[in-house]
């Protein structure tokens, strides 16, 4: 592009002085005299040799020409305009690479005067219009406010299993503009309501089996025989065995899971009462040591086997197959050389029974089956053996790793002092009292709505137990049971926000305390949030910084980095696009969706809690790991961590080719598809969760991308061709260099050089050049161009994103002044990143309603 004087062209004058005209509005008439000669200068030599020649006439590029602003700016679209402008210039995405490029010098004078120029208008665009949506709890913030109310986990009732799904795959699941609430949903709720009642405090639950609420006596039931499991495994169990024993042979995360669910055929009804239950299993390793190929397997032989207890319902589908509801009840190590007892201390709902699976086991018996038969047949009794999917001759005669288990006992329902946990959480100490029953509920009302109630409420509340009492046949414990389900459908309940407050601009103190507490636990505030807020000072900076800082320090806290990282990260795409078995068995035998999440939170938690740097989430030299993902990076640590260790801090070295967000499996995973993986993909990823730019939805009647490689062509050759297309070319300059650097990592994060052979077998090119001009060879080098680039911009995402999440809604322009004086300052201190965690949840902004 060649430079245009301002003084050799007419239009390039009139669009300096159109842009001078709006800056100087921007500036105000009082500032004018000062600012014209130095803007005019800035402004006319900027635009005539780096912008007019793209920018103007019908054809201007991205449909983007400065004649087209109107003096003074009358709209938050029109200041949007001039802040898209602004932010191309920051990120140097503009003029485009291929183009003459200002000093750095002319640059930061033009993104001073125009920064300067929106600073200045502040008092009319800065006031927002748009407030929160009354939103409803999440399906996940219900759950946890449910157990928070009863005292107890309430994962084992599965209640949100039949909801409608949430539509939160892309972003937080806090939006209220992303949420439905329908009469079918409302209806779901009831069910839930009524389903947590009588499980947990009415006839079908250990406590309050009798109008006094008396307990249920212990029960034990005992359990040798009659053991029958997978129906393919009847024959071989029934001659090995008799029955008489359970036996595990691979874990449930398999397409077969033979032998990966055991339960008690006796016991199929299930505990008669919701409860807390002792499970006593005789159990014994066998055959840790065999001497058949552990490759057969796919399990490290190192590790001892692992039994975990899950729940069953019987009712709900096969008992032998994955459920909506099996919470991993508890978990033990498995003795190798003589059975022993095993004791799990669970809670079981009405109707659940017990069912033992094998965590670390085997992947597919079946498949391990037969390549047994084929390739040691020779050890085996030629008068027995059989080839296929036997084990009768396996059992009998080889080393089959496996878990025996030769006896059950269940005890329960156990009793708990003063009553149960729900029973005193609901009713108080004392338990359901007739005599004070209206003041029982009322307290509870007041707990779940999270405020004090209103007169009207406790009315109602009154009224309706009153009414409950009266009909033929009720109870006083029932009507108060029922009393308690109203309490749980009601919209106080269920709704996070502002119900009323016509135009004030400030959230009441317990709205505070809310929005507070959700954002920082996902879960109700606690007795010393609501005292802050009822004694009215909570708002005050000091009181609300020391709330917010003794919630993040609480365990708690861990439920806003899963939240959190779920929605600024995509991380709750993992699984949606889960990759084919036969080409990452290992996603599924090690269960490595579950590894990585935790990474990426153990990470995040650690520089939270250490005020570590914010740009070490790109450049980190570390990270958290357990043993099955030290396998999938290739770390020295496989060889030395333990299944036991869980997860540790490593170090990284360049070696390893990871470090920071971008070299995590979750990342990687989250920015794929499962079963290929596309720089248009990754780079908008990259583009939204670091930038913080999401681009624009293709044009239309463009075809798609076909990311296949197979063929004559790379993916980087079908995308040159693709990017000829002048209405593709613009947005593709700027994404496919954000993806380029991260396609030596295969869809699940695993490191390759090149592409699998259905997809063209040719080698990887992982070299690139950034929309701001800087160029990398591979994924080290982008790591770093992006750190060195954009480190800043980071910040205000994080910032944007946080913000997002705690208030329930995205920003509107009038918050983006806020957002970037925050994000400026936070900057300029160099803060780390549990400061701008603090300095965002306190902020005007999450005061607003």
């Amino acid at each position: 592009m060649k430079p245009l004087a301002p003084v050799h062209s007419w239009h390039a004058v009139d669009c300096c002085v159109r842009l001078l005209l709006l800056l100087a509005a921007c500036l105000g008439a009082s500032r004018l005299p000062a600012a014209v000669p130095v803007a005019g200068e800035v402004v006319g030599r900027f635009l005539g040799q780096y912008c007019h020649d793209c920018h103007s006439g019908d054809a201007a590029a991205a449909g983007r020409e400065f004649e087209s602003f109107r003096l003074p700016p009358d709209s938050a679209e029109a200041l949007a305009t001039l802040d898209d402008v602004l932010l191309q210039l920051e990120l140097r995405q503009m003029p485009p690479p291929e183009a003459e490029q200002p000093r750095p010098a002319e640059r930061q004078a033009i993104v001073t005067a125009l920064r300067q120029g929106l600073a200045s208008v502040r008092e009319r665009f800065g006031k927002g219009t748009v407030r929160t949506t009354l939103r409803r709890l999440s399906y996940r913030e219900y759950e946890n406010t449910l157990a928070t109310l009863m005292d107890r986990r309430v994962d084992t009732l599965g209640l949100t299993a039949g909801f409608p799904r949430e539509q939160a795959e892309e972003s937080f699941d806090t939006l209220g503009d992303g949420q439905v609430t329908s009469g079918f949903l409302l209806d779901r709720f009831f069910q839930a309501a009524d389903r947590l009642v009588e499980l947990r405090l009415g006839l079908r639950s250990a406590v309050g089996t009798a109008a006094s609420g008396g307990r249920a006596e212990p029960t034990t039931w005992t359990f040798t025989d009659n053991f029958q499991q997978y129906e393919e495994l009847t024959g071989a169990h029934k001659r090995v065995f008799n029955f008489e024993s359970l036996c595990l042979y691979e874990q449930p995360n398999t397409d077969t899971r033979q032998g990966g669910y055991a339960h008690i055929e006796d016991f199929l009804e299930g505990v008669p009462l919701s409860g807390r239950y002792r499970i006593e299993a005789h159990a014994q390793a066998w055959h840790r040591d065999t001497h058949y190929d552990p490759t057969i397997f796919r399990i490290d032989f190192s590790e001892p086997f692992q039994l975990a207890v899950v729940p069953g319902d019987v009712t709900k589908g096969h008992i032998h197959y994955p459920q909506a509801v099996e919470p991993v009840l508890g978990t033990a190590v498995v003795p190798d050389d003589a059975p022993a007892w095993l004791v799990f201390d669970v809670w079981l709902e009405a109707g659940q029974t017990p069912r033992f699976i094998f965590p670390n086991g085997p992947y597919e018996s079946r498949a391990s089956v037969i390549e047994i038969n084929k390739r040691y047949k020779d050890e085996f009794d030629p008068q027995t053996y059989r080839s296929g999917v036997v084990r009768t001759h396996i059992l009998l005669e080889g080393k089959l790793p496996h878990i025996r288990i030769g006896e059950v006992k269940i005890t329960g329902p156990l009793p708990e002092a003063g009553g149960s946990r729900e029973e005193q959480a609901v009713f108080g100490p004392s338990g359901f009292v007739v005599d004070d029953a209206t003041k029982q509920l009322l307290g509870f009302a007041a707990r779940a709505f999270r405020r004090p109630i209103k007169p009207a409420e406790a009315s109602r509340i009154t009224a309706f137990f009153d009414a409950a009492r009266q009909r033929e046949g009720a109870t006083a414990r029932q009507a108060a049971l029922d009393t308690v389900k109203l309490i749980l459908c009601s919209p106080a309940f269920l709704s996070l926000g502002t119900i009323g407050g016509g135009s004030r601009d400030q959230l009441d103190p317990f709205e505070l305390a809310g929005r507070l507490s959700y954002a920082c636990w996902g879960r109700p505030p606690d007795e010393s949030l609501l005292a802050a807020a009822a004694a009215g000072d909570l708002s005050e900076p000091a009181v609300l910084r020391r709330e917010a800082e003794r919630l993040l320090q609480d365990d708690r806290s861990d439920e806003f980095v899963a939240a959190f990282l779920d929605g600024w990260l995509k991380l709750r795409k993992i699984g949606s696009l889960p990759p084919p078995r036969s080409a990452a068995r290992e996603y599924y035998a090690e269960d490595l969706p579950t590894s990585m999440k935790q990474e990426a939170r153990l990470f995040f938690r650690h520089l939270l809690d250490c005020d570590g740097p914010i740009d070490a989430l790109l450049s980190a030299d570390f990270t958290f790991v357990d043993k099955k993902l030290a396998q999938l990076y290739g770390l020295p640590e496989q060889k030395t961590l333990r299944l036991a260790d869980g997860f540790a801090r490593v170090a990284l070295k360049p070696e390893s080719h990871r470090g920071g967000l971008l070299g995590m499996a979750a990342v990687l995973t989250a920015s794929a598809n499962g079963v290929e993986t596309s720089p248009v993909t990754r780079g908008v990823w990259v583009s939204e969760a670091i930038l913080g730019i999401r681009p624009p939805p293709p044009p239309p009647n463009v075809p798609a991308i076909d990311a296949n490689v197979a063929g004559a062509r790379t993916i980087r050759e079908r995308l040159a061709l693709h990017s000829q297309d002048t209405s593709c070319a613009g947005c593709h300059r700027k994404i496919d260099p954000l993806g380029y650097g991260l396609e030596r990592f295969d869809p699940i994060g695993r490191p390759r050089s090149r592409y699998p052979k259905d997809q063209g077998g040719k080698e990887i090119d992982a070299s690139g050049e950034l929309p701001s001009g800087e160029a990398y060879a591979d994924f080290e080098g982008f790591r770093q161009a992006l750190h060195d680039c954009y480190q800043g911009r980071l910040t205000h995402t994080l910032v944007e994103e946080l913000l997002t999440y705690a208030a329930g809604r995205r920003p509107e322009r009038a918050d983006e002044f806020a957002i970037a004086e925050l994000s400026d300052r936070l900057r300029e201190q160099k803060a780390g990143l549990r400061t701008l965690v603090l300095e965002t949840l306190t902020s005007d902004l999450l005061q607003r309603p």
